[in-house]
């Protein structure tokens, strides 16, 4: 089960024609696009590494995790940097998105439960639904968005 949104202030981006958010709480910084190392070994979806003041943070590209293409970079593709909590431990990760966008505060009565999946689709990565006009923003619980073992290859990249 997703856990319960607590804080209603979010980080918006954009991945193909979707719209996406996550907890501001989780953001440590927005970057434009530096160069992105690659790590052999890796699982496609983890770009490479980053260098931000001297740490080494891996880089995952959403598009690719959400079973899609690689991302294309364009002048408005973004890595936004997130702290992802998993056990008692805190990993640093950029997540590539095509571009990002801003803060955004959502009501309680904006946001709804994510929608009922067969057994088969895990969307325990998707908090909520946050309804905007007349679309849906997709609240990502980002401390959810990879699998254990996906985790730890991502840790293993942040230590190469």
């Amino acid at each position: 089960m997703a856990d319960v949104i607590t804080e209603n202030q979010f980080v918006t981006f954009r991945i193909e024609n979707e719209i996406y958010a996550v907890n501001v709480f989780k953001v440590k910084e927005i970057l434009e696009v530096p160069q992105i190392t690659k790590v052999p070994g890796m699982p496609g979806m983890v770009r490479g590494v980053i260098n931000i003041r001297g740490e080494v943070v891996a880089v995952i590209d959403l598009k690719q995790k959400f079973g899609d293409y690689k991302t294309e970079f364009t002048q408005d593709t973004a890595i936004i940097v997130l702290e992802l909590e998993r056990d008692d431990s805190t990993i640093l990760a950029g997540i590539l998105v095509d571009s990002a966008h801003e803060v955004m505060n959502l009501d309680s009565n904006q946001i709804e439960p994510p929608p009922r999946m067969s057994v088969f689709i895990d969307n325990d990565f998707i908090s909520g639904m946050g309804k905007l006009d007349n679309g849906f923003i997709i609240i990502l619980n980002i401390d959810r968005i990879l699998s254990d073992k996906e985790l730890s290859a991502l840790a293993s990249a942040s230590e190469k």
